[in-house]
């Protein structure tokens, strides 16, 4: 039993080290899980033991003399009424070591789609799990649904590291052996779903143990405490090793800077792949048309070249017709001519446009997602109209198999097919995390209705 814990432990401490000299800036990560795991009082325990809150602040979480930790991040009335959180709460504060962001994600099914939110820029995901619901005596045991459907849908968001953080362990009978059938459990799971777990460690929110400072030796773990862990892990890679592709979200058309923009419009936009330098050859998407770039700024205006993460201002060689929404991406390369047309070479496209795509899709809406279905969708900064032409499957949370479907309930995740009005240099999200994802918004009421990530360009009907 202890081996099989330290075990865990060990391969926590590895795979944070792994990373120890990757991360630079703020780690963003959020807490998620079933409801009432102990998510905002994880939270409020980081803030307080790390010194993070005013005393002035910390007196107003008091109820009958005790410190209400939770009250810290839910400060919605509906959350303090309820007892639940509802919206995405974000929380900053900072260690000798580094810096983080916190975003104290709902664990209620209902409020899924604000935890889709928060994950889709999140370096990091806590997921806790309470021991305390599950029959932790039975090494069979069953996690939670939300458990489940949380660490999916942050898989499938590709944030680079998940951390399992088994909280509660001080309220049952054998917390060793509570945590020994656990942590196997979430493995397991792991496993199952081709997820990796940057570690596995057991906490108290309520009690502050392994949170921010070591508690050696509870439940047989020797590694470090959860804080210890975050300071570790490494931000979100930025995709610089791609071709270039910037999603113009502002034109400035007659700039005040003349003496870096040379008199002609910027165009600035969030580097989405690659990095731009002056010089580079580039294609506008949709248009076609083709530039170089004459000069880059950055996000204070300086002339500099920019990676893909960063914001950049780009100024091109001639005036062409450029707007919002569109993409400066790279330009086209030359592919090797066909044997009997040798003679021109084609130009194959660095994101070529696409108008049938597959995708997964985490629905978040109150009405099912059926086919024939006709929404917004959000690309960049681009609008398009997108028609649902076939739902393939749904995939089973618990089991992890992808079951036929017809349609996608609220809350459910499967993979679909659309048809796109016109075309969009979409790309597997596996590839990128930008051009890979879309947003799909109900015509009518203009909620967000699902969470979009491209797997591949879909067959011919």
């Amino acid at each position: 039993m202890t081996n099989t814990i330290n075990s865990i432990a060990a391969s926590a401490v590895n795979t944070v080290a792994a990373g120890q000299n990757d991360h630079i800036s703020a780690l963003k990560f959020i807490t998620c899980g079933s409801v009432d795991d102990g998510k905002s009082t994880l939270i409020g325990r980081l803030l307080v033991d790390s010194k993070a809150v005013l005393q002035d602040h910390l007196a107003g979480v008091q109820r009958q003399g005790e410190t209400d930790l939770a009250l810290l991040t839910d400060g919605l009335s509906a959350e303090r009424e309820q007892g639940i959180t509802i919206d995405v709460a974000y929380r900053y504060f900072a260690t000798e070591e580094r810096k983080f962001i916190i975003g104290d994600a709902p664990g209620h099914e209902q409020y899924t789609r604000n935890m889709v939110t928060a994950a889709s820029s999140a370096d990091a995901a806590v997921v806790l799990v309470d021991a305390t619901k599950l029959d932790w005596k039975n090494a069979q045991l069953a996690l939670l649904p939300q458990t489940r459907r949380h660490s999916l849908l942050a898989h499938l968001l590709r944030v680079h590291s998940l951390v399992f953080a088994v909280n509660k362990l001080d309220a049952v009978e054998d917390p060793q052996l509570a945590f020994q059938h656990i942590g196997a459990a979430l493995a397991q799971f792991a496993q199952d779903a081709g997820i990796q777990v940057a570690a596995t460690v057991p906490v108290s929110a309520l009690k502050g143990w392994n949170v921010v400072d070591r508690h050696s030796g509870w439940c047989g773990y020797e590694g470090p405490s959860l804080l210890q862990i975050l300071e570790l892990l490494p931000n979100t890679p930025a995709d610089t090793g791609l071709p270039l592709a910037v999603p113009v979200q502002w034109v400035e058309k007659f700039s005040s800077s003349s003496d870096t923009s040379q008199g002609r419009r910027v165009f600035w936009g969030r580097v989405a792949a690659g990095n731009v330098q002056p010089g580079t050859p580039v294609q506008i998407f949709p248009s076609g048309q083709r530039a170089s770039v004459a000069q880059v700024l950055d996000h204070a205006r300086r002339p500099l070249g920019v990676d893909a993460g960063q914001s950049a201002g780009i100024v091109l060689d001639r005036e062409v017709d450029v707007s919002r929404g569109d993409w400066i991406m790279a330009a086209p390369t030359e592919a090797a001519a066909a044997e009997d047309d040798f003679d021109t070479p084609a130009a194959v496209p660095a994101w070529p446009g696409q108008r049938e795509i597959t995708a997964t899709v985490a629905w978040m809406d109150d009405e099912p997602l059926v086919a024939g279905r006709v929404y917004w969708a959000l690309h960049g900064h681009r609008w398009v109209k997108v028609k649902v032409r076939r739902v393939v499957h749904r995939l089973d949370i618990n089991t992890l198999a992808e079951e036929d479907a017809t349609q996608l309930e609220p809350n459910a995740i499967g993979h679909v097919e659309l048809l796109l009005q016109e075309p969009l240099p979409a790309a597997p999200f596996a590839r990128s995390r930008v051009l890979g994802s879309l947003i799909l918004v109900d015509t009518a009421s203009h909620k967000t209705a699902g969470a979009v990530l491209v797997n591949a360009p879909a067959p011919k009907a």
